[in-house]
């Protein structure tokens, strides 16, 4: 009998440089399939370019990325995006909300692009949105929301399908400290909810707290952190 390819999220010897100088060597790690993990290291290690080699928004120089048993470095740029858009929440630290586009609809996207009518799509974008808090920011666009709100929209969006491997870049970056542990439990409850995978890249000591185990990223590559 054929063994199941494992699930969850396997880096093998993941190498990237970026205008010829180095950036990743040698990176290897397992994530289980659901299980939490804050990756911790010092600015400009690579934990962000990590986050988009395992998207598939920038390809490995060397090495191999695996999300639950599918070769992500392996596909074609229309499968990745394919991928993408049923498998992968992603939370940017620069939000990449859609500016002509308001809350609830920049929180559909993913339910559209997934063939959900419209309005079941804005009515789950909705019921999101007010579960972050943002129930009277529901129509309004990026533009004329505080970077506090813009993030946990952008949060919202990542979640709202359900995927099984979700990746936040500082998620709680932008908010106080009462709303970032907020937004921390619905990142949670969302990710246990679905069986997700989560990878947090963050400087936060709290958020970092609430994950299962926490890794740090070096110039050699991936080592346990306290």
């Amino acid at each position: 009998m054929t063994e199941a390819a494992p699930a969850g999220l396997l880096l093998a010897g993941v190498g990237k440089s970026l205008g010829g100088r180095p950036v990743l060597r040698e990176v290897s790690m397992r994530l289980a399939r659901g299980e939490r993990v804050a990756l911790l290291g010092e600015s400009g290690v690579g934990k962000s370019t990590l986050l988009n080699i395992v998207a598939g928004l920038e390809p490995v120089d060397a090495g191999t990325v695996e999300v639950d048993g599918v070769r992500i470095d392996g596909m074609d740029e229309r499968a990745r995006t394919l991928w993408r858009r049923g498998a992968l929440g992603f939370v940017f630290q620069a939000f990449h909300l859609l500016p002509h586009l308001d809350a609830t609809q920049n929180v559909a996207v993913p339910l559209l692009l997934a063939g959900l009518p419209e309005r079941q799509a804005r009515e789950r974008a909705r019921d999101l949105l007010s579960r972050l808090g943002l129930a009277d920011r529901a129509d309004a666009p990026p533009g004329k929301l505080s970077g506090g709100e813009q993030q946990r929209v952008a949060l919202a969006r990542a979640l709202v399908h359900a995927p099984t491997l979700v990746l936040a870049d500082e998620p709680t970056g932008n908010l106080d400290p009462e709303t970032a542990h907020e937004a921390m439990g619905h990142l949670i409850d969302a990710c246990d909810a679905a069986g997700s995978t989560l990878l947090m890249v963050t400087h936060s000591p709290e958020a970092a707290a609430r994950a299962q185990r926490r890794l740090r990223l070096t110039a050699a590559g991936i080592e346990p952190a306290a």
